[in-house]
């Protein structure tokens, strides 16, 4: 099965859980944005966690299906339609027919939206991940983002996924160009941040509020600013992608000026630079930085971060380690409760 690219959108490229074991080497992580959007969206069509979809940014495209494909879309609230047919519903299986033109509009909420195809997209795998990291051209196709023309081809989907596609395929009346399962992701059984309320996990936000650590040089701020930073807003400026985005408030104050040597980064940490506006890093962060660091968002949050539009208003709140581990943990077992759910409505 292959997807043929008929009009790219704004920002589409391919994506899976990201690159790792080469950050030491100085290659990013690089992977989806919101990987909870993504996990979920290969829960629904029974593909394995970290199978490569495809991630929209704003706009969608257009893609014609070469052959029958079971597809999920989940993540930012965007149109979705088969050219001449029905839309395509977010949160739940669909089965598209071989030769339908499917149209991927603007998002009307959220930035981010992931499409899921039975099987994944089977990229080449570039240090064992088919991420795209468009700034160093690497994974992907390619390493860029797509274009008009481009064929991408999917893998062979798993006994569940091919299970799937033969009983949407046994209920789906005739002529009919999408067939959709009919269950559907519960928004209040969605893993990943509480705060989604919408089919398929999408996100609606207008405020959001993050869970943090505090980081290795929290201390070095004053305690006046280090205060703020826990309990007044920020918003996010238009200064954002898949690096990272920055933040627009309160400028934050160190105790004492000075530089301090480069040290490590990861998504989710919180750079503060000498202009006081903090920055928080994103799927394509770098490996190390020289900003101070004020604080470690929890990896179960970010997927927050990375839906959330220029002025949309960011809190952050503290936790501890232990507590943000088992936020983690708890996710995880919300992903395996999906994917033991949809097998049991596979199988029933």
């Amino acid at each position: 099965m292959s997807l043929v690219v008929l009009e790219a959108g704004l920002l589409t490229t391919v994506q899976d859980l990201g690159r790792y074991g080469s950050r030491s080497s100085g290659v990013v992580t690089s992977g989806a944005a919101d990987p909870a959007a993504l996990r979920t969206a290969n829960a629904l069509v029974a593909n394995e966690p970290g199978a490569a979809g495809l991630e929209l940014t704003l706009t969608g495209g257009v893609l014609r299906f070469e052959q029958d494909a079971v597809v999920a879309l989940c993540g930012a609230a965007m149109d979705a339609r088969a050219e001449g047919g029905p839309p395509l519903p977010a949160g739940r299986p669909v089965l598209v027919r071989g030769g339908t033109v499917l149209r991927l509009g603007a998002a009307r909420s959220g930035v981010r939206a992931y499409l899921a195809v039975a099987g994944g997209l089977a990229v080449p795998a570039v240090l064992g991940s088919r991420s795209t990291h468009v700034r160093a051209r690497l994974g992907g196709l390619a390493g860029r983002a797509l274009q008009a023309g481009d064929r991408l081809p999917a893998g062979p989907p798993t006994a569940a996924g091919a299970a799937l596609a033969e009983r949407l395929a046994a209920a789906a009346a005739p002529g009919a160009v999408l067939t959709t399962a009919p269950w559907a992701l519960s928004p209040r059984e969605a893993p990943g941040p509480a705060q989604r309320r919408a089919p398929g996990g999408a996100v609606r936000l207008r405020a959001v509020r993050l869970r943090a650590v505090r980081g290795p040089e929290a201390e070095r701020f004053e305690a006046g600013s280090l205060e703020a930073f826990f309990a007044r807003p920020y918003r996010v400026s238009a200064q954002a992608d898949r690096m990272g985005c920055r933040l627009e408030g309160e400028p934050l104050r160190l105790r004492a000026d000075g530089e301090m040597l480069s040290e490590a980064v990861v998504p989710g940490t919180v750079q503060v630079p000498a202009g006081g506006q903090p920055i928080a890093l994103l799927a394509d962060a770098q490996t190390t930085g020289g900003y101070p660091r004020i604080a470690q968002i929890a990896a179960v949050d970010l997927p927050l971060l990375a839906q959330a539009r220029p002025g949309t208003q960011v809190g952050f709140e503290e936790i501890t380690l232990a507590e943000s581990q088992a936020l983690y943990l708890l996710q995880e077992l919300a992903f395996r409760r999906l994917e033991a759910a949809v097998w049991a409505r596979i199988q029933g």
